[in-house]
């Protein structure tokens, strides 16, 4: 039997010639593909972040096209809704237009009493009818002359006008809202070439009298 030594541990051979640091095993070195690794990471967050930075400006320009096109198609409706209401207008003012010479007549059969009986029903209720579709009749002796809204068949002179004055209505106007259908025709009157108003004269009359009293 082999006796062992106390104190002495069994160490391993170590071939002769080796450094004592060569008997202690060493950390294997890092494979090629271990060391890339790190790079390889760098590069595709980099990678990421332009296709995320693309994806974002896409996105912001699609955003822009449809607000774009939101707007034009707002604009569209917009337009179409007021080329419908204009057409409308239109055709109501042509229908309405035939429809003056009868209302020329019942304002004349009314104005020499002649509009009685079952002719007068059917008259207002041609009126009613009219004025549902928004016709206005507009025209009145007095108001003065407005060559926009008013036709002048005869002129005359007057002292007791200080502007051109609708002095008799011979045929009422008519519109719609602010579309015109026919202007009033009118008789006119303007002041009398060099004559003074009347309440420039009825002015300097009291001008006078009160000039002309003294104090005693």
């Amino acid at each position: 039997m082999t006796e062992e030594t106390p104190g002495f541990e069994e160490k391993p051979d170590v071939p002769s010639g080796a450094t004592p640091d060569d008997a202690e095993p060493k950390a294997a070195a890092p494979s090629e593909e271990e060391a890339a690794a790190p790079a390889g990471d760098t590069d595709r967050t980099v990678g990421l972040t332009a296709e995320l930075d693309q994806v974002r400006t896409a996105l912001a320009e699609r955003t822009a096209d449809l607000q774009r096109l939101q707007a034009e198609y707002q604009n569209y409706r917009r337009r179409v809704d007021r080329d419908r209401v204009t057409v409308k207008e239109i055709a109501v003012a042509n229908l309405l237009s035939e429809i003056l010479p009868v209302l020329d007549d019942v304002g004349r059969a009314r104005e020499h009493g002649e509009l009685v009986g079952g002719f007068k029903s059917v008259a207002e209720s041609l009126e009613t009818v009219v004025a549902k579709l928004g016709l206005q009749q507009f025209g009145k002796e007095g108001e003065p002359f407005d060559p926009t809204i008013h036709e002048a068949l005869m002129h005359s002179y007057a002292p007791d006008v200080t502007e051109t004055t609708c002095v008799a209505i011979l045929q009422p106007g008519y519109r719609i809202g602010e579309r015109t259908i026919r202007p009033a025709r009118v008789a006119v009157a303007e002041p009398q070439p060099g004559a003074t108003p009347a309440a420039a004269k009825e002015e300097k009359t009291d001008d006078e009298e009160s000039g002309g009293t003294e104090e005693v």
